[in-house]
């Protein structure tokens, strides 16, 4: 009983300061129903701050996503800014077409304005590179970004960039989370009515005249394509920019073309996930292009696939990573090439060859975009930086220019993005990759499934020794510590995995990776074969040592 007053208690302190009607009423229901199990879920604890942002289900309470946290969010960043010796400067913020984007926006805005900071709202739902590009274009001392990316339709999220264009790191999410931590009652934060600037389209323009940097004048532009936005907001802006370049004005998939924050033809918004891209298939069956472009909801993210003579395959990330990579050195690119240390090692031998700089990572954008010196980026999880100069993050427009412009040049050959995947394995080995990904609703699934190999390590997978096993959480000579565990397996394919819970998702994440020797293009198929047969007995061998 006394748990139940308390939780009761709470609630309607919330309530009572509430500032959307929305969710007030959604409590308020609550509270009348004297729901406890469902109050006890929201009341537990507070949406934690951390590299991120935040993130999480859209509803009331302090662990869900709602004006209230936001408004608290944005208080503890302005101070942190303040702290930081940034009184008076400019924060640029962006949002997507999610339920309470433009919501959390008008209140970011109003906090650092009442906080004496300047602020900039961007002037519609527009790609998450945008406002990272802005934020430099603009000299501004942050950004904020709200946008839940590839989540289910019931989030929303808060992602947050420093003066230099990137995502937050430690310790900054740390100090913001202490002043978020800090803030007082709702009415002790300045919210004024007015006082920001709402931005015009000179930003969109000033990013879509710096996508010219991406592209070889001059070169080819005659692929043929089909788009889908996934109910996001990358369509005008990609039309846009393909205009621009002259290239062929892309197919759209009119079903997901767009914004529509419910998402209703995909159980999730992510090209990745089964199921997300069947629309385009179809579409690509009726016209028939040379290859498929989708992107994420908030378009920072890019998707490619190519026909074949079964139908349409999806590229996975670490394909088109090491197919922009091969482009890139193909045009004289120098300088760093970077990747997070879950995608394939096929960069470090494509720049090695190249001669050109390699470096390794922790997982996110937030790690890839401080590498000094950086050319180019990319993550497996279809994230890629081909213009570090203009957008330090991953940036799902350019790179899918940069895919248009490969393929068209390959076109023009006779030849096809898969012929030069096919390049790439004879020059260094068929570099097989694999995800083993289980999606929970309860969290103490991926902390039980880590703590059971931290506990009992593999010794073999898939029938070879684990020659070395790295709990990544001490960090190494190059990394700083992370959850997540590395394993190398012994023999020819040097096999490798690694295992880490994912930093925005419910999910557990495994990366497996095997390279197969490929001598001759008569030696392809029986390689992708031997590949994909080592890579389902190291996720069969893996699943059983976590007890799923």
């Amino acid at each position: 009983m006394q748990v139940q007053d308390d939780l009761i208690t709470r609630a309607q302190a919330w309530l009572a300061e509430d500032p959307d009607p929305e969710t007030a009423a959604e409590l308020a229901a609550l509270v009348e129903a004297g729901d406890t199990a469902e109050l006890a879920d929201r009341f537990s604890g507070t949406l934690q701050f951390g590299t991120a942002g935040l993130r999480g289900e859209i509803g009331a309470g302090p662990m869900r996503m709602n004006r209230s946290v936001v408004i608290r969010a944005a208080a503890g960043l302005a101070a942190y800014l303040k702290a930081q010796g940034h009184a008076g400067g400019l924060v640029v913020v962006g949002y997507d077409a999610r339920y309470k984007s433009a919501d959390f926006a008008r209140d970011t805005a109003a906090v650092m304005t009442g906080a004496g900071l300047r602020a900039a709202v961007l002037p519609r739902p527009l790609p998450t590179p945008v406002l990272a590009y802005a934020i430099r274009h603009l000299g501004a001392v942050a950004g904020v970004e709200v946008t839940a990316s590839h989540n289910p339709p019931r989030d929303n999220g808060y992602k947050v960039y420093l003066g230099d264009g990137s995502q937050i790191v430690s310790p900054a999410d740390a100090e913001i989370a202490a002043e978020i931590a800090r803030v007082g009652t709702l009415a002790s934060v300045p919210r004024p009515e007015s006082g920001w600037e709402d931005l015009g389209g000179e930003v969109l323009e000033a990013y879509l005249a710096r996508t010219d940097a991406v592209l070889t004048p001059g070169s080819p532009r005659g692929v043929r394509t089909v788009y889908t936005a996934m109910h996001g907001v990358g369509k005008d802006v990609v039309m846009a920019a393909f205009a621009r370049h002259g290239f062929t004005e892309p197919v759209l998939v009119a079903e997901q073309a767009e914004p529509d924050p419910a998402f209703p033809t995909v159980a999730f918004p992510n090209p990745e996930e089964p199921g997300a891209m069947d629309l385009a298939f179809a579409r690509a069956a009726e016209v028939q292009p040379d290859i498929v472009l989708a992107n994420d909801p908030d378009a920072d993210r890019c998707a490619v696939a190519v026909p074949t003579a079964d139908g349409w395959r999806m590229l996975r990330g670490d394909e088109v990573g090491a197919l922009l990579a091969a482009h890139l050195v193909h045009k004289g690119a120098q300088g760093v090439f970077a990747e997070s240390i879950v995608s394939s090692s096929l960069l470090g031998r494509i720049a090695e060859a190249a001669g050109v700089g390699y470096e390794e990572t922790l997982t996110g954008f937030k790690w890839i975009a401080r590498v000094d010196g950086l050319r180019y980026g990319y993550e497996e999880a279809l994230g890629y930086c081909v213009d570090p100069e203009g957008v330090r993050d991953k940036d799902g427009i350019t790179a899918a220019l940069l895919v248009a412009e490969l393929a068209s040049e390959l076109k023009e050959q006779g030849r096809t993005l898969t012929d030069l995947l096919d390049d790439l394995a004879m020059a260094h080995g068929l570099h097989a990759t694999d995800q083993l990904s289980v999606r929970v609703s309860d969290l103490s699934v991926i902390a039980n499934a880590m703590a059971r190999l931290r506990a009992e390590p593999p010794v073999s997978l898939a029938g070879l020794r684990v020659v070395s096993a790295e709990d990544l959480n001490q960090g190494t000579d190059r990394l700083p510590p992370t959850d997540g565990l590395r394993y190398y397996l012994e023999g020819e394919y040097k096999a490798r995995v690694i295992c880490r819970p994912s930093g925005t998702e419910p999910k557990l994440k495994c990366y497996l990776e095997v390279v197969v020797p490929v001598a001759e293009a008569s030696g392809l198929a029986a390689a992708r074969v031997t590949g994909q047969e080592v890579l389902d007995a190291i996720k069969k061998d893996l699943a059983a040592a976590m007890g799923l």
